[in-house]
Parts: C-alpha cells; structure tokens; sequence
C-alpha cells in the first residue's frame, strides 16, 4: 500500500489525558454498583500498583496483572458493562480528563489529524472515550466475549510498551499513513517504544525517566499538573530567598524550626 501524507496523533490514557487511572474508575464505579467485594478491588489495585512499578522489566507482573484485568470483567454481560461504562464516562471520567491534552489533541484535529488513543485500558472504554471526545478511533486491550458474556480471557496480549509500538505499527501498515510524519504523547517511560516509533515524539505530565529522556534528546514536554508548575516557577527562586534569609539571620531560623 501507498504511503498517504496522512498525519496522525497518538495519546496515551493515563495520566496523558486522563489525571489517574482508567480500570480504578471503572473499578470504583462497578464497586459502588455491587459488582466487586473490597477483597476483589484490593486483589486488582495490589496487582495493578506491582504491574506500574515493575511492569516492563518482569514478564510474571505483566501476567499478574494481565490475569487480574481479565477477572475484572469475567462473567458480566458485554452490554451491561458498556452501559455502566458511559455512567461510570460521565460520573469520574470526564471531570479528570486534563484540560491542555485535550487542547493539544483538537489542534490536531483542526489541521484535518486523525487522533487515536493507544492504552492499556479495555478497548470498549477506550472506544468510548475517543467518541466522547470526538477522536478518530482508538486502540486497546481486548477482551474476549461469547454469547454477549465476557469469558475472562484476553485477545492478544496486553497494550502496554513494546505492544503499543506494534499496534500502531499494524495500524499504519492497514491505512497506508507514515509514521516519520505522526505523533505520539505520553507520561511514561513505559511508552518509550511508542514515542520512538513515530517522528514527533512528545511528553505530557511525564515521570523522571521519560522527563530525562525527552530533555535530552530535545522533546516537547508539556505539564499539566498544577503543582508541579509551581514548584518548577517558585522552586529556584525561593531556594535562593531561603539561602539568603540564612545567612541574613540563621539565629532566627533556627529557633522556628524547633
């Protein structure tokens, strides 16, 4: 297939677009409406929280946490769970979703872009999303049904690092659109094969291992988080007033700091 001149941009979920977590919505929600017992929400949250800290470098917390994902929905009925989903939307969802990513996405979009979002949340979530907000599409990690019912197993295996490189790779490959001209944003280092996999790398809200990479090799980083921006505006600044009050009166400050 030809190579179009289509342009597509790429986002992440989590913390990208979305202040936490997609599946902790969800779970939240489905716990309040009688799905779950505080075990189950516990048994998931522990397996999620190993699979973010150690999830790229061990195989066993990525099927940890495959296997947990996989419980979470088993058994319910496919509608049931979309429907649920659209409150669950609508109820926590769209009050976290940042602001500025947003912003970013529809400047995209306004050029005639194409915007997908790439995550390892159910793709009926992230389906869901993305037509909320207007996107292009997106893709997810699947979830196997029969007969309108979850089964509790996976379709391939979960979005999450190298897998998101090969899916919008495939992506690519089916609509003829090359991805030296794409983008891709995120807030991981997770994601790193997907940011190196298109031409436009970006870092949105990122952690210390994606902020080290994208300082070095020059990508845009953008930041949301309220905190953050002030601690980076007034940090410098009051560390040199705080250094200078010490040496101005350090009798003083070392009374009010007993």
């Amino acid at each position: 297939m030809a190579l179009t001149q289509k342009r597509v941009a790429f986002f992440d979920v989590d913390n990208t677009l979305l202040k936490g977590s997609t599946l902790f919505f969800l779970g939240r929600g489905m716990y309040q409406r009688g799905f779950f017992t505080k075990k189950d929400i516990s048994a998931f949250v522990l397996a999620n929280l190993r699979y973010r800290l150690t999830g790229r470098e061990n195989k066993d917390e990525i099927t940890r946490f495959q296997n947990a994902a996989c419980e979470f929905i088993k058994g319910h009925n496919v509608i049931e769970i979309e429907k649920i989903g659209q409150e669950i939307y609508d109820e926590y969802v769209s009050p976290a979703i940042w602001k500025g990513t947003v912003d970013i996405a529809q400047e995209h979009l306004s050029k005639d872009e194409e915007v997908w979002l790439v995550t390892a949340t159910p793709l009926d979530m992230a389906n869901l999303m993305a037509k909320r907000l207007g996107f292009t599409g997106a893709l997810g990690t699947k979830a196997e049904a029969s007969n309108g019912v979850y089964t509790g197993k996976m379709i391939g295996n979960l979005l999450h690092g190298r897998e998101k490189a090969l899916a919008i790779k495939e992506l690519a490959s089916n609509y003829g659109f090359d991805l030296k001209n794409c983008y891709a944003y995120s807030d991981s280092h997770h994601d790193i094969p997907l940011l190196e996999a298109v031409g436009n790398p970006r870092a949105i809200n990122p952690d210390t291992l994606l902020e080290i990479r994208a300082y070095r090799d020059n990508w845009p980083v953008y930041d949301f988080r309220r905190a953050r921006r002030i601690k980076k505006f007034f940090g410098p600044t009051a560390g040199r007033l705080a250094a200078l009050a010490s040496l101005l009166s350090p009798r003083k400050i070392k009374r009010k700091g007993k």
